[in-house]
């Protein structure tokens, strides 16, 4: 059964991994009361000190694919084979029906399927980074993955980076506070405009 959008809202952060789409959505979270982050599903395990229902709910292969079969999703992706992620109907749901603004932050594939599944009830923003030497820098001071890591997401990020022309805005973040007053500005007039 899909979604009832009457004047609901959704505020999609996408960009290449690394870019800052995490940073700027928390920011968002922050500065603005009325918005909550959708939690999405996954497959995967989970990493040290993530929550479930917090971070992600960690679903089994099988209920994932259950959820499949009912239709439960927004969007879905399979990632490699065995590792899914998307986001539950029920959860989008859950926030709306508390008066607020669903945020999702997710990777360009499951970006363009929200896109394409809220229209003209969501804003798609893409953040990167002004080049990808300054991604690589920023991926291998993170310290959580191998240079051969970080050299398979330097080539999905330059695939990735096509996407940017077909989203609502794109945040170059370079300097942190200019990217947040950025977002600001932009969260800011997207809930607050005329419906």
């Amino acid at each position: 059964m899909p979604l009832k959008f009457g004047n609901h809202k959704a505020i999609i952060f996408t960009g290449p991994s690394g870019g800052g789409k995490t940073t700027l959505s928390q920011y968002t979270l922050n500065h603005f009361g009325e918005v909550e982050r959708s939690v999405s599903v996954t497959t995967r395990s989970p990493r040290d000190g993530e929550i479930h229902g917090i971070d992600y709910q960690f679903l089994s292969v099988e209920s994932f694919k259950i959820h499949i079969e009912k239709g439960d999703f927004v969007e879905w992706e399979q990632v490699y084979n065995g590792l899914y992620y998307g986001t539950l109907k029920a959860e989008v749901e859950r926030i709306w029906d508390a008066g607020k603004v669903v945020l999702f932050v997710v990777d360009v594939i499951g970006a363009h399927s929200l896109k394409n599944y809220f229209k003209d009830n969501s804003i798609k923003i893409f953040v990167k980074t002004p080049s990808i030497e300054i991604l690589e820098k920023r991926l291998l001071k993170r310290g959580t993955e191998n240079t051969e890591s970080v050299s398979h997401r330097l080539q999905k990020a330059i695939h990735e980076l096509k996407e940017e022309n077909n989203s609502d805005a794109v945040i170059i973040n370079d300097i942190l506070s200019d990217s947040q007053k950025d977002v600001y500005q932009l969260i800011h007039s997207y809930i607050y405009k005329e419906s």
